[in-house]
């Protein structure tokens, strides 16, 4: 049977374009970061449907737009005509998903989880989604975000438009170049030429679209080089008396939290105390120190990195986590699309929303 027949009075027509009054409009959240540390402790989820982060990134490059026009004419900087200047996005902006918006400017999610789900219920397709498929859907939606804002980016920094970037070319966002020497991206290699030379996988001083994403977001890589420099720069930023190396103090008050998080997710590293703790950290320092020396060289601490640095596949998979302990009603480890269907604040929160908010949430997915 199809997925449609289940719920026909769920579908929305295709609305007219919709009057001024606008009290229950779709209202897209803003995330453009112009600061993206890699270090960063929070990670922006990405939407769910494919359709809204397409329209999240329409409204992005407006945004960002803006802010390139700003720092290349600050002369204009106040010109109402600037690119981007509108902030709040227009009704183009959702021409795409017509089809699930009705004349109230209500999105139909309902509609749009029926298209979904088949397409999320792949391996197996069972009618069920799975915590695997939900990570895998997700970190597809997670790699399409961030290689569009990669080409956004390279087309900055590409000056003579043949297709790589060379680090002449390549300049360090603003946020490094205005640090002082203590802040982060300063006084560290990130953005540097040796940041760079690492990224170049093939060794030939230019970096390609693949090699510039992994210079934007190496965590992700699978590149030997690129990934012994984040080991590098982890001893480099971790080693407080400057030796060269880091020893159980400084692995146990910096590192040692980043990878027992990474294990237990979820877990609060603040509710136990250091006494607890230290046994712990002292095996796997001693894991770690191949030579028994007493310290961790960059070399040593590459079997952790990947935890120091967790993947865009591990947010996917903590996003997937989190929709089954949200809409998993019968707790058995797996989705249903009834469920999926009752539970749709799960899969759009934060995305649609009315403009006073004082309404019960639940009211604009009809």
């Amino acid at each position: 049977m199809n997925f449609l027949d289940c719920y026909p009075n769920s579908l929305t027509q295709t609305p007219n374009k919709p009057s001024n009054h606008r009290n229950r409009r779709i209202k897209i959240r803003s995330k453009f970061d112009f600061d993206p540390r890699q270090h960063s402790n929070h990670h922006e989820p990405v939407p769910f449907d494919p359709l809204v982060a397409d329209i999240e990134r329409k409204r992005e490059d407006k945004e960002w737009e803006k802010h390139y026009f700003e720092r290349s004419h600050p002369e204009v900087v106040h010109d109402s005509a600037a690119p981007g200047h509108e902030s709040q996005p227009e009704w183009e902006d959702f021409i795409d998903a017509e089809d699930y918006v009705n004349d109230e400017e209500k999105f139909n999610v309902t509609s749009r989880l029926l298209v979904l789900f088949p397409k999320i219920d792949v391996a197996p397709d069972d009618g069920y989604v799975s915590e695997h498929e939900l990570t895998e859907w997700n970190w597809k939606q997670s790699e399409k975000e961030v290689m569009h804002r990669t080409k956004r980016e390279m087309d900055v920094h590409d000056k003579n438009h043949d297709g790589f970037v060379s680090f002449a070319e390549y300049e360090p966002p603003s946020w490094v170049r205005n640090s002082d020497q203590n802040s982060f991206g300063h006084d560290m290699g990130w953005w540097k030429e040796e940041h760079f030379n690492a990224s170049d996988a093939d060794g030939d001083g230019l970096l390609n679209i693949t090699e510039f994403n992994e210079f934007q977001h190496p965590a992700d890589s699978k590149n030997p080089k690129l990934l012994q420099w984040l080991c590098k720069e982890e001893v480099r930023e971790r080693d407080s008396d400057k030796d060269g190396k880091v020893n159980f103090q400084e692995f146990f008050h910096g590192l040692f939290d980043l990878v027992r998080n990474y294990d237990e997710e979820g877990h609060n590293s603040s509710h136990q105390s250091d006494n607890l703790m230290e046994a712990p950290a002292k095996k796997l320092f001693n894991e770690l120190d191949k030579d028994g020396d007493g310290f961790l060289s960059d070399i040593e601490l590459l079997p952790i990195i990947g935890k120091l640095h967790p993947s865009e596949r591990y947010y996917a998979k903590q996003q997937a986590d989190y929709i089954l302990s949200q809409a998993d009603t019968d707790k058995d480890g797996r989705l249903s699309l009834t469920e999926m269907i009752e539970n749709p604040y799960v899969f759009y929160s934060a995305i649609f929303s009315d403009e006073d908010d004082d309404y019960d949430i639940h009211d604009e997915f009809r």
